[in-house]
């Protein structure tokens, strides 16, 4: 018979979440773990995976619609079944379930001109008119509408590659990388305060007498940043230990790696090694905090700071202790890859014990991250710069990368973090170690 499909609950807590695309069509067979639809999370992407074999008998939840966890959001049937099951199956759960079926009407932007023609009904695929600026009414997913919004995207410029010309998320993301700079985040009239206002949206005085301000409406992974940075601030005793490298060999051992690698190797694949070897020197290190007992990890599974126009994203790099430093390379590029393109899945982003984020590229010599929980550790590479130190009792000139610790005091004590330390320093000043 047939049986309804809901939104999973992809994210702990979450109370809604986006269809991004469905991989089977309506009519399509499918077999037991197919993967039905892309679900789109706070930071990523989830399969969502078939539990039986069947047809997809109707699709409700329209790619880049927001939809409620638990809400229906296809019909599934079976060989033999046909328009009237799928109408059977939806008539009872409305009739009887507290979470009744209902496909909302697609949200339309007016045009200037004639009156539109007659609105296009829940149950027909919404094909509107061209869009011409005579009048064509456009339909738009709710997530394309807020992207639009945010990013000052007017979305009568837009033609939509959704079912029936709908414009979803990938159109108006298209159309941010496409517009020229300073174009996208306008302001607009609907969230520009007036200079002479002197009120914030909260009704809060705004700072400076006279100030005015543009409001960018959250996106749900600043949410996230925003919830899971200040759960770690507030509940994670962090205490900072900083090391000084010098990596003159490290360099001159790169570019002498880098004539022959398939890939290209940065320092912070070295980075990333020596964090390994460290862990290999103490692996008592190599521990999580939770509220009955410590986890020591057989593996070193290490996040990567990935920066994305969105925010931040750290997938997991795992078994860093038996690659080399060109899968180490290779790995790191795919994750930033496709984390900038939105395309990681959830366990790609889960699990982990230490994390590794690197502002030397933009000149930052020296700061103090903020820990990744459940992780005990986050080591922050500050830029490689030439600095005097002192050698046999000379001032010589050396390059010197200033690296910061952020611990868990609840996990690792203090001169177990400053052992751990000392080795991954060890192994950067002297980065042939790292290799054997």
């Amino acid at each position: 018979m047939a049986t309804i499909l809901r939104m999973p609950e992809v994210l702990a807590n979450a109370t809604e979440a986006v269809v991004s695309a469905w991989t089977v069509t309506e009519g399509s067979e499918f077999a037991v773990g197919d993967t039905l639809a892309e679900v789109e999370t706070e930071k990523a992407l989830v399969d969502l995976p078939a539990e039986q074999d069947g047809i997809l008998g109707r699709i409700l939840a329209q790619p880049g619609q927001s939809t409620e966890v638990g809400a229906p959001i296809a019909v599934l049937i079976s060989r033999g079944e046909t328009a009237a099951d799928i109408d059977a199956a939806l008539g009872a759960i409305a009739a009887g379930d507290p979470q009744k079926v209902s496909v909302p009407e697609p949200e339309v932007v007016a045009q200037p001109g004639p009156a539109p023609t007659a609105p296009v009904t829940a149950q027909q695929d919404p094909t509107p008119p061209q869009t011409t600026g005579h009048g064509a009414r456009v339909f738009v997913s709710p997530i394309a509408r807020v992207r639009a919004r945010e990013n000052g995207i007017d979305l009568a410029t837009l033609a939509g590659t959704g079912p029936g010309g709908r414009i979803v998320r990938v159109d108006v993301e298209a159309a941010i990388s496409a517009a020229p700079t300073g174009a996208a985040g306008a302001t607009t009239a609907s969230n520009a305060v007036r200079p002479d206002a002197g009120i914030s949206a909260s009704g809060a005085s705004a700072p400076g007498s006279g100030a005015g301000y543009t409001a960018i409406p959250h996106t749900g992974m600043r949410k996230a940043i925003a919830r899971r940075l200040t759960e770690s601030k507030a509940t994670v005793p962090h205490f900072y230990l900083t090391t000084d490298c010098r990596v003159d060999e490290l360099l001159a051992l790169r570019a002498k790696a880098n004539e022959t690698s398939p890939v290209k190797i940065s320092v912070n694949d070295f980075v990333i090694k020596a964090v390994a070897a460290a862990f290999a020197d103490v692996p008592a290190a190599n521990v999580t905090w939770t509220d009955t007992h410590l986890r020591l990890w057989d593996s070193v599974d290490i996040s990567v700071a990935v920066a994305t126009d969105g925010g931040l994203l750290t997938p997991v790099v795992r078994g860093v202790e038996k690659l080399t430093l060109s899968q180490i390379s290779g790995t790191v590029a795919e994750l930033a890859g496709r984390a900038r393109a939105g395309r990681l899945r959830q366990d790609e982003l889960e699990g982990g014990s230490f994390s590794v984020t690197n502002l030397g590229m933009y000149g930052t010599t020296e700061f103090s991250a903020i820990l990744n929980p459940p992780q005990s550790g986050i080591l922050a590479i500050g830029a490689a710069t030439p600095q005097p130190v002192v050698v046999d009792g000379q001032v010589v000139v050396a390059t010197v990368m200033r690296c910061t610790l952020s611990v868990d005091h609840r996990a690792v004590d203090g001169a177990l973090a400053a052992q751990w330390l000392a080795a991954f320093t060890r192994r950067i000043e002297n980065p042939i170690s790292i290799l054997v």
